[in-house]
Protein backbone atom coordinates (compact mmCIF):
# COMPACT_ATOMS: atom_id res chain seq x y z
CA UNK A 1 0.00 0.00 0.00
CA UNK A 2 1.47 3.22 -0.82
CA UNK A 3 2.31 5.55 2.05
CA UNK A 4 0.15 8.56 1.65
CA UNK A 5 2.34 10.20 4.78
CA UNK A 6 3.17 14.01 3.89
CA UNK A 7 6.66 14.50 3.58
CA UNK A 8 7.79 18.29 5.33
CA UNK A 9 9.85 20.47 2.86
CA UNK A 10 13.37 20.68 3.76
CA UNK A 11 14.23 23.84 5.28
CA UNK A 12 16.49 26.13 3.60
CA UNK A 13 20.14 26.59 5.66
CA UNK A 14 20.79 29.42 7.92
CA UNK A 15 22.80 32.28 5.88
CA UNK A 16 26.26 32.18 7.25
CA UNK A 17 25.94 35.86 7.72
CA UNK A 18 22.84 37.57 7.90
CA UNK A 19 22.28 41.03 9.28
CA UNK A 20 18.70 42.75 9.48
CA UNK A 21 18.01 46.48 9.61
CA UNK A 22 21.13 46.95 11.28
CA UNK A 23 21.05 50.70 13.03
CA UNK A 24 24.60 51.79 14.50
CA UNK A 25 25.80 54.82 15.87
CA UNK A 26 29.06 56.13 17.06
CA UNK A 27 28.32 58.88 19.82
CA UNK A 28 30.53 61.91 19.36
CA UNK A 29 30.24 65.24 21.52
CA UNK A 30 26.93 66.85 21.29
CA UNK A 31 25.66 64.07 18.92
CA UNK A 32 26.36 60.62 16.82
CA UNK A 33 27.41 59.16 13.57
CA UNK A 34 24.49 57.42 11.82
CA UNK A 35 26.91 54.67 11.03
CA UNK A 36 24.36 52.72 9.79
CA UNK A 37 20.92 53.00 8.68
CA UNK A 38 18.52 49.63 8.52
CA UNK A 39 21.48 47.74 6.73
CA UNK A 40 20.14 44.50 5.79
CA UNK A 41 22.07 41.95 3.60
CA UNK A 42 23.14 37.98 4.21
CA UNK A 43 25.37 35.95 2.68
CA UNK A 44 24.84 32.01 2.25
CA UNK A 45 27.02 29.37 2.40
CA UNK A 46 30.00 29.38 -0.84
CA UNK A 47 28.73 32.08 -1.68
CA UNK A 48 31.24 35.16 -3.14
CA UNK A 49 29.28 38.91 -2.21
CA UNK A 50 30.77 42.25 -2.75
CA UNK A 51 29.86 45.67 -1.04
CA UNK A 52 30.25 48.67 -2.67
CA UNK A 53 30.90 52.22 -2.51
CA UNK A 54 32.91 55.13 -1.41
CA UNK A 55 34.82 55.73 1.87
CA UNK A 56 32.81 56.99 4.28
CA UNK A 57 29.33 54.41 2.72
CA UNK A 58 29.61 52.07 5.78
CA UNK A 59 31.35 49.07 4.21
CA UNK A 60 34.24 49.13 6.42
CA UNK A 61 32.00 49.53 9.78
CA UNK A 62 29.90 46.80 8.50
CA UNK A 63 32.51 44.10 8.16
CA UNK A 64 34.26 45.27 11.38
CA UNK A 65 30.89 44.85 13.26
CA UNK A 66 30.32 41.52 11.83
CA UNK A 67 33.76 40.19 13.51
CA UNK A 68 32.93 42.45 16.58
CA UNK A 69 36.22 43.84 16.19
CA UNK A 70 34.71 47.89 16.77
CA UNK A 71 36.16 49.35 20.11
CA UNK A 72 33.67 47.93 22.48
CA UNK A 73 32.43 51.51 24.08
CA UNK A 74 32.71 53.48 21.36
CA UNK A 75 29.91 52.08 19.47
CA UNK A 76 25.45 51.55 20.02
CA UNK A 77 23.17 49.27 17.89
CA UNK A 78 19.93 51.29 18.04
CA UNK A 79 18.29 48.53 15.98
CA UNK A 80 18.12 45.29 13.98
CA UNK A 81 19.95 41.98 14.51
CA UNK A 82 23.50 40.47 13.02
CA UNK A 83 23.95 36.60 13.23
CA UNK A 84 26.78 34.70 12.28
CA UNK A 85 27.12 31.11 11.88
CA UNK A 86 24.29 31.40 14.20
CA UNK A 87 25.63 33.17 16.53
CA UNK A 88 23.78 36.63 17.80
CA UNK A 89 26.90 39.11 17.43
CA UNK A 90 25.46 41.57 18.86
CA UNK A 91 24.52 40.51 22.12
CA UNK A 92 27.70 37.59 22.21
CA UNK A 93 30.07 37.35 24.61
CA UNK A 94 33.62 38.20 24.05
CA UNK A 95 34.37 34.05 24.52
CA UNK A 96 31.73 33.36 22.42
CA UNK A 97 33.62 35.79 19.22
CA UNK A 98 36.69 34.34 19.74
CA UNK A 99 35.37 30.55 19.05
CA UNK A 100 34.15 31.87 15.82
CA UNK A 101 36.98 34.81 14.70
CA UNK A 102 40.04 32.64 13.34
CA UNK A 103 38.62 29.30 13.01
CA UNK A 104 35.43 29.58 11.42
CA UNK A 105 35.84 32.91 10.23
CA UNK A 106 38.52 34.59 9.06
CA UNK A 107 38.79 38.16 8.01
CA UNK A 108 41.85 39.71 5.33
CA UNK A 109 42.79 43.68 5.70
CA UNK A 110 43.40 46.10 2.78
CA UNK A 111 47.68 46.50 4.25
CA UNK A 112 49.47 43.07 4.94
CA UNK A 113 52.03 45.25 6.69
CA UNK A 114 49.70 45.71 9.55
CA UNK A 115 48.31 42.33 9.97
CA UNK A 116 52.03 40.50 9.47
CA UNK A 117 54.03 40.78 12.73
CA UNK A 118 57.38 42.48 11.01
CA UNK A 119 59.30 40.57 13.58
CA UNK A 120 58.68 36.83 13.23
CA UNK A 121 59.35 34.90 10.20
CA UNK A 122 56.16 33.62 7.93
CA UNK A 123 56.59 30.48 8.96
CA UNK A 124 56.20 30.75 12.40
CA UNK A 125 53.60 33.28 11.70
CA UNK A 126 51.20 30.58 9.55
CA UNK A 127 52.02 27.80 12.03
CA UNK A 128 51.19 29.38 15.23
CA UNK A 129 47.53 30.40 13.57
CA UNK A 130 47.06 26.74 12.54
CA UNK A 131 48.92 25.29 15.48
CA UNK A 132 46.11 27.28 17.33
CA UNK A 133 42.92 26.36 15.77
CA UNK A 134 43.66 23.22 14.20
CA UNK A 135 45.83 21.09 17.06
CA UNK A 136 48.39 20.51 14.93
CA UNK A 137 51.81 19.30 15.78
CA UNK A 138 54.77 21.49 14.39
CA UNK A 139 55.35 18.97 11.62
CA UNK A 140 51.80 19.18 10.44
CA UNK A 141 51.29 22.79 10.77
CA UNK A 142 54.34 23.39 8.72
CA UNK A 143 53.23 20.51 5.79
CA UNK A 144 49.75 22.62 5.97
CA UNK A 145 51.16 26.11 5.33
CA UNK A 146 53.98 25.47 2.82
CA UNK A 147 50.77 23.45 1.31
CA UNK A 148 48.46 26.73 1.13
CA UNK A 149 51.18 28.90 -0.13
CA UNK A 150 51.80 26.48 -2.84
CA UNK A 151 48.32 26.75 -3.43
CA UNK A 152 48.51 30.57 -3.74
CA UNK A 153 51.18 29.93 -6.82
CA UNK A 154 54.13 31.16 -4.60
CA UNK A 155 57.10 29.18 -6.27
CA UNK A 156 59.65 29.18 -3.54
CA UNK A 157 56.76 28.89 -0.95
CA UNK A 158 59.85 27.39 1.44
CA UNK A 159 61.98 30.35 1.17
CA UNK A 160 59.09 32.67 1.51
CA UNK A 161 58.52 30.76 4.79
CA UNK A 162 62.29 31.97 6.17
CA UNK A 163 61.50 35.77 5.47
CA UNK A 164 60.20 38.14 7.22
CA UNK A 165 57.16 40.60 5.59
CA UNK A 166 59.11 43.37 4.52
CA UNK A 167 61.89 40.95 2.71
CA UNK A 168 58.59 40.51 0.61
CA UNK A 169 56.65 42.48 -2.55
CA UNK A 170 53.06 43.71 -1.36
CA UNK A 171 51.31 41.10 -3.67
CA UNK A 172 53.46 38.23 -2.25
CA UNK A 173 52.19 39.36 1.12
CA UNK A 174 48.51 39.43 0.04
CA UNK A 175 49.19 36.17 -0.71
CA UNK A 176 50.35 34.73 2.45
CA UNK A 177 47.26 36.73 4.22
CA UNK A 178 45.27 35.03 2.09
CA UNK A 179 46.55 31.20 3.02
CA UNK A 180 46.64 32.28 6.75
CA UNK A 181 42.90 33.53 5.99
CA UNK A 182 42.31 29.56 4.71
CA UNK A 183 44.47 27.85 6.67
CA UNK A 184 42.01 27.11 9.13
CA UNK A 185 39.43 26.50 6.78
CA UNK A 186 37.14 28.85 7.55
CA UNK A 187 33.78 29.17 6.62
CA UNK A 188 33.13 32.65 5.70
CA UNK A 189 36.23 34.82 4.74
CA UNK A 190 35.76 38.45 5.31
CA UNK A 191 38.40 40.51 3.10
CA UNK A 192 38.61 44.73 3.35
CA UNK A 193 39.76 45.96 0.18
CA UNK A 194 42.92 43.59 0.46
CA UNK A 195 44.08 44.69 -3.09
CA UNK A 196 43.44 48.25 -3.26
CA UNK A 197 47.34 49.08 -2.65
CA UNK A 198 48.07 46.22 -5.75
CA UNK A 199 48.82 47.26 -9.32
CA UNK A 200 46.16 46.08 -11.56
CA UNK A 201 47.90 43.24 -12.53
CA UNK A 202 48.78 41.75 -9.13
CA UNK A 203 45.29 42.58 -8.41
CA UNK A 204 43.74 40.53 -11.00
CA UNK A 205 45.83 37.25 -10.17
CA UNK A 206 45.12 37.46 -6.16
CA UNK A 207 41.51 37.83 -6.89
CA UNK A 208 41.68 34.96 -9.00
CA UNK A 209 43.88 33.00 -6.48
CA UNK A 210 41.18 33.94 -4.05
CA UNK A 211 38.13 33.25 -6.13
CA UNK A 212 39.71 29.68 -7.26
CA UNK A 213 40.55 29.17 -3.36
CA UNK A 214 37.13 29.94 -2.21
CA UNK A 215 35.06 27.71 -4.98
CA UNK A 216 37.53 24.79 -4.14
CA UNK A 217 37.00 24.82 -0.29
CA UNK A 218 33.21 26.04 -0.01
CA UNK A 219 34.24 29.33 1.63
CA UNK A 220 31.79 32.14 1.69
CA UNK A 221 33.82 35.28 0.98
CA UNK A 222 32.06 38.79 2.17
CA UNK A 223 34.30 41.00 -0.32
CA UNK A 224 34.21 44.94 0.80
CA UNK A 225 35.88 47.28 -2.19
CA UNK A 226 35.27 50.54 -4.05
CA UNK A 227 35.80 49.39 -7.14
CA UNK A 228 32.98 48.24 -9.70
CA UNK A 229 35.41 46.33 -11.74
CA UNK A 230 36.26 44.44 -8.81
CA UNK A 231 33.13 43.19 -8.07
CA UNK A 232 32.18 42.00 -11.82
CA UNK A 233 35.31 39.77 -11.64
CA UNK A 234 34.76 38.12 -8.28
CA UNK A 235 31.57 38.45 -6.88
CA UNK A 236 28.01 36.55 -7.07
CA UNK A 237 25.88 39.30 -5.96
CA UNK A 238 26.73 42.92 -4.89
CA UNK A 239 25.32 45.41 -2.36
CA UNK A 240 26.03 48.85 -2.91
CA UNK A 241 26.17 51.42 0.04
CA UNK A 242 26.16 54.72 0.14
CA UNK A 243 25.60 57.21 3.35
CA UNK A 244 25.46 53.99 5.56
CA UNK A 245 22.39 52.75 3.39
CA UNK A 246 22.14 49.71 1.11
CA UNK A 247 20.69 51.33 -2.02
CA UNK A 248 20.88 48.69 -4.45
CA UNK A 249 21.30 45.42 -4.36
CA UNK A 250 21.23 42.38 -6.76
CA UNK A 251 23.44 39.61 -8.86
CA UNK A 252 26.40 41.18 -10.05
CA UNK A 253 25.85 40.83 -14.05
CA UNK A 254 21.99 42.53 -13.29
CA UNK A 255 23.65 45.38 -11.05
CA UNK A 256 26.44 45.92 -13.33
CA UNK A 257 24.65 45.63 -16.71
CA UNK A 258 21.23 47.40 -15.68
CA UNK A 259 22.02 49.81 -12.71
CA UNK A 260 18.98 51.02 -11.39
CA UNK A 261 20.43 53.59 -8.55
CA UNK A 262 21.56 56.91 -10.13
CA UNK A 263 25.10 56.16 -7.77
CA UNK A 264 25.53 52.71 -9.07
CA UNK A 265 25.39 54.46 -12.28
CA UNK A 266 27.60 56.93 -10.99
CA UNK A 267 29.93 54.69 -9.61
CA UNK A 268 30.20 52.50 -12.85
CA UNK A 269 31.02 55.38 -15.09
CA UNK A 270 33.78 56.84 -13.06
CA UNK A 271 35.24 53.41 -13.76
CA UNK A 272 38.38 54.06 -15.98
CA UNK A 273 37.45 50.51 -18.07
CA UNK A 274 34.04 52.04 -19.13
CA UNK A 275 35.85 55.62 -20.09
CA UNK A 276 36.08 56.05 -23.83
CA UNK A 277 39.52 56.52 -24.61
CA UNK A 278 41.38 60.14 -24.58
CA UNK A 279 37.75 61.35 -22.47
CA UNK A 280 37.83 62.61 -19.15
CA UNK A 281 36.09 60.71 -16.59
CA UNK A 282 32.60 61.37 -14.91
CA UNK A 283 33.17 61.91 -11.44
CA UNK A 284 30.24 62.18 -9.05
CA UNK A 285 29.30 65.50 -7.94
CA UNK A 286 29.52 66.64 -4.60
CA UNK A 287 30.53 64.35 -1.38
CA UNK A 288 28.97 61.90 1.07
CA UNK A 289 26.82 63.85 3.32
CA UNK A 290 27.58 64.23 6.80
CA UNK A 291 26.70 61.05 9.09
CA UNK A 292 25.94 63.22 12.35
CA UNK A 293 23.85 65.54 9.86
CA UNK A 294 21.97 63.47 6.96
CA UNK A 295 19.43 65.84 4.99
CA UNK A 296 16.10 64.89 4.65
CA UNK A 297 14.96 62.43 2.72
CA UNK A 298 17.00 60.30 0.10
CA UNK A 299 20.63 60.71 1.17
CA UNK A 300 21.60 60.67 -2.51
CA UNK A 301 19.45 63.77 -3.44
CA UNK A 302 21.76 66.63 -3.24
CA UNK A 303 24.14 65.17 -5.33
CA UNK A 304 21.73 63.68 -7.52
CA UNK A 305 20.07 64.72 -11.16
CA UNK A 306 17.30 63.23 -10.94
CA UNK A 307 16.20 64.29 -7.78
CA UNK A 308 12.71 66.21 -7.09
CA UNK A 309 10.19 67.22 -4.57
CA UNK A 310 9.13 63.37 -3.82
CA UNK A 311 12.90 62.68 -3.00
CA UNK A 312 12.46 64.74 0.24
CA UNK A 313 10.99 61.36 1.57
CA UNK A 314 13.31 58.77 2.14
CA UNK A 315 12.86 55.77 -0.57
CA UNK A 316 12.97 52.23 1.37
CA UNK A 317 14.83 48.93 -0.82
CA UNK A 318 12.06 47.41 -3.01
CA UNK A 319 12.11 45.03 -5.74
CA UNK A 320 12.36 46.19 -9.61
CA UNK A 321 9.76 44.78 -11.94
CA UNK A 322 8.93 41.88 -9.50
CA UNK A 323 12.68 40.32 -9.86
CA UNK A 324 15.28 40.11 -7.24
CA UNK A 325 17.20 43.33 -7.74
CA UNK A 326 16.54 46.01 -5.59
CA UNK A 327 16.80 49.66 -5.13
CA UNK A 328 15.93 52.61 -3.01
CA UNK A 329 15.14 54.79 -5.69
CA UNK A 330 11.80 56.41 -6.10
CA UNK A 331 12.90 57.00 -10.26
CA UNK A 332 14.97 53.68 -11.30
CA UNK A 333 12.95 53.45 -14.39
CA UNK A 334 13.07 56.62 -15.14
CA UNK A 335 17.05 56.66 -14.77
CA UNK A 336 16.55 53.77 -17.01
CA UNK A 337 15.06 55.82 -19.62
CA UNK A 338 17.65 57.92 -19.24
CA UNK A 339 20.26 55.74 -20.02
CA UNK A 340 18.93 54.60 -22.70
CA UNK A 341 18.37 51.13 -21.62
Amino acid sequence: MMNTATIAPTAAPEPVLDIDNLQLVFPVYGGQVNALNQVSLRVNAGEIVGVVGESGSGKSVTAMMAMRLLPPDGFSVTGGRLRMLGLDVVNASEKQMRTLRGARVAMIFQEPMNSLNPTRKIGRQMCEVIRLHQGLDRAQAQAKALSLLQEMQIGDAGQVMNRYPFELSGGMRQRVLIAMAFSCEPELIIADEPTTALDVTVQRQVLYLLQQKARTSGTAVLFITHDMAVVSQLCDRVYVMYAGQVIESGATAEVITHPAHPYSIGLLQAAPENAQPRSMLKAIPGTVPNLADLPPGCNFRERCPYADEQCLHAPALRPLDGGRQQAACWHPQRTGQERGA
